[in-house]
């Protein structure tokens, strides 16, 4: 499946060092890789497949968490 490599080169990449549009960038294919495998794992329930998707979760997931920043203080 290309998916698969495409996922898993995603994967690979280092995420150091990036500009904030390289992360929403990279959030976005996060959320394409996510989506695509997703309807494929709707068809064949492999449980390979979700592992795949929760470990792009949890990249995107920082990625995002990078994006927003941190909430400021109330005071």
């Amino acid at each position: 499946m290309d998916i698969l490599k495409e996922a898993a080169t995603f994967e690979k990449a280092k995420m150091s060092h990036m500009s904030t549009s390289d992360r929403v960038v990279a959030s976005r294919e996060a959320k394409r890789l996510i989506l695509a495998i997703n309807e494929v794992y709707k068809r064949t329930k492999d449980a390979d497949l979700m592992e795949i998707m929760k470990r792009l979760t949890v990249k995107k997931k920082k990625i995002e968490k990078r994006l927003l920043g941190r909430p400021a203080e109330l005071v």
